[in-house]
């Protein structure tokens, strides 16, 4: 269903951005960058969090890393990542497939100013073997999404996942 529910995303709102799917599994940064021949930090990882009684994405650079005290400073409350089974009933994507794009529940969507280092990032596209490859301003655009300053960047070699 979440491949299917970005396909009509797209489909309705941008059809000139095509799903692009792998035969690799894209579950991690290390995967998604190998599988789209990209380097990491293109990678564009969703992150879902609880914030108090309130569920946020935040889309990140893929070698960045989430800064708990601007993101309690923005939001006003310490964030809690969503569990397994919590993030696929949320957003209807499974984990390592998490996009802002066809979410089963509307969300607010952040994106975070890492993104604004590239040209064109890769996101995933609801499973662990589909992606698009888009600008952080049209994604930011589709979305509905608010640029947020939350993340630190690091170095590409001590970036894992």
């Amino acid at each position: 269903m979440s491949l299917a529910s970005v396909r009509a995303f797209f489909a309705e709102k941008a059809p000139d951005i095509a799903v692009i799917e792998s035969e690799m599994s894209s579950a991690t940064v290390a995967l998604a960058a190998q599988a789209y021949g990209v380097e990491p930090a293109r990678i564009a990882k969703t992150l879902s969090l609880r914030v108090g009684e309130r569920v946020v994405l935040i889309v990140a650079a893929g070698t960045s890393r989430m800064d708990n005290k601007k993101v309690k400073a923005l939001f006003g409350e310490k964030p809690k990542m969503l569990g397994l089974e919590e993030v696929a009933e949320i957003t209807g994507h499974e984990v390592g497939g998490v996009c802002p794009f066809g979410l089963k529940t509307p969300l607010p969507v952040y994106c975070d100013v890492s993104l604004r280092a590239f040209d064109i990032v890769v996101p995933a596209a609801g499973s662990t073997h589909s992606a698009v490859r888009i600008t952080p301003a049209r994604m930011a655009e589709l979305t509905s999404a608010e640029w947020v300053d939350v993340c630190e960047l690091r170095p590409a070699e001590a970036t894992s996942a």
